[in-house]
């Protein structure tokens, strides 16, 4: 899958949806800890966790729609837009969980709230699945571009030189 928002050459999102994905297993962990009658900070720990994964899945979201605009109609458009849904739908239940706890005054989880966000996980595992699946479409594609520390010293005023050891 060809991307606008590109960083030398990588598709932005994919680094991007690491973010989200990381904190909403650790506000789970949080949780889990809380719920199993850890100290009751751990609750709070994990709901702005999750509340910092919800803004950071706006801005992958964001970055999913800009990469979507130009991806042509086919199995990679499909599997693209399956994908942006599959995680969208994990951050639901978790925008969910964090607007049945916004009004507490611990904010400390619930086996509800805990049930609710490990079958978000399970979905995003999905995600996870999906991306990995687009990757390796857009590897294909990237598979006939040269590639390694040889392309560096075809960049004019690279600051990187190749010397290669003496035989």
């Amino acid at each position: 899958m060809e991307s606008r928002l590109r960083v030398q050459g990588h598709p932005v999102q994919p680094m991007l949806v690491t973010f989200p994905f990381g904190l909403f297993v650790s506000a789970a962990v949080f949780d889990l800890a809380d719920v199993a009658g850890g100290p009751a900070f751990l609750g709070e720990v994990g709901y702005w966790t999750a509340v910092a994964a919800l803004v950071a899945a706006g801005l992958t979201t964001v970055a999913g729609m800009v990469d979507l605009w130009d991806v042509r109609a086919g199995r990679t458009r499909r599997t693209a837009v399956t994908f942006n849904l599959v995680n969208a739908a994990m951050a639901a239940l978790f925008l969910l969980t964090c607007l049945m706890r916004a009004h507490a005054p611990q904010r400390g989880a619930t086996g509800v709230d805990l049930a609710t966000e490990l079958l978000a996980l399970a979905v995003g595992a999905v995600g996870v699945w999906l991306g990995a699946r687009l990757m390796r479409q857009f590897d294909r594609r990237r598979a006939a571009e040269p590639s390694g520390f040889e392309t560096l010293g075809d960049i004019p005023g690279a600051t990187v030189e190749i010397i290669r050891p003496p035989a």
